[in-house]
């Protein structure tokens, strides 16, 4: 049985079904509780909501294999909002960072969370930046910033898989494929081997803007 991921893509309902079959009886139960209690809650105002706290037992709960899953129903449960997500991740553990960038797409629906993103993209956290080049990134990342990030990629070997919408964002990107071309030549002149995954993005550049 696939073990329930949380990555590009993710639908919540499969996510919860998923989970709901790995997790043991006990984790089940307690998933049951935190996600209604949660609910019960959402939009609390305040330093800090009863439900934030869930957060953090989601490890110990149910498994340290299965917490990001646990924490994105959790915040999608709470209907976390920006401000909430924004000091979710300020004060979290880099784990529960990750999970509110994995939630992003399913309770943002505008702009107001790139610079949790942005600040994800600036550490050199692999498991970060790959969280942080999820859907959001692709709905509401410019075009600059986007490229950069997918560069941070390749400098940090997560693989360009974790980068949704790749394949349509690459589309004739004359500019994207400039920066990879200089990138390989760098590499190169330094004695240093050349990521596949950078040629992939540069086979996707050259084969889309070919079909335009």
């Amino acid at each position: 049985m696939t073990q329930p991921h949380v990555g590009p893509g993710t639908h919540l309902t499969d996510l919860r079904t998923q989970l709901t079959a790995h997790l043991t009886e006990p984790a089940r139960a307690w998933l049951a509780r935190a996600l209604d209690e949660a609910a019960a809650r959402s939009g609390a105002h305040g330093p800090i909501s009863a439900w934030e706290l869930l957060l953090a037992e989601a490890g110990r709960r149910c498994g340290t294999d299965h917490a990001d899953a646990v924490r994105v129903l959790i915040l999608h449960a709470a209907q976390a909002g920006p401000d909430a997500l924004t000091r979710v991740y300020r004060q979290g553990t880099a784990a529960e960072r990750r999970a509110v960038l994995h939630a992003l797409p399913h309770l943002v629906p505008g702009p107001d969370a790139l610079p949790l993103v942005e600040d994800a993209l600036r550490t050199n956290d692999t498991r970060l930046v790959a969280a942080a080049v999820g859907p959001y990134a692709a709905r509401h990342l410019d075009a600059h910033n986007w490229r950069h990030a997918v560069l941070k990629c390749l400098f940090t070997g997560v693989p360009v898989d974790a980068v949704a919408d790749l394949h349509h964002r690459a589309r004739a990107d004359t500019e994207l494929a400039r920066m990879l071309d200089d990138y390989a030549a760098e590499r190169t002149a330094a004695g240093r081997p050349v990521p596949e995954d950078l040629h992939r993005v540069l086979a996707l550049t050259a084969s889309e803007a070919k079909e335009s």
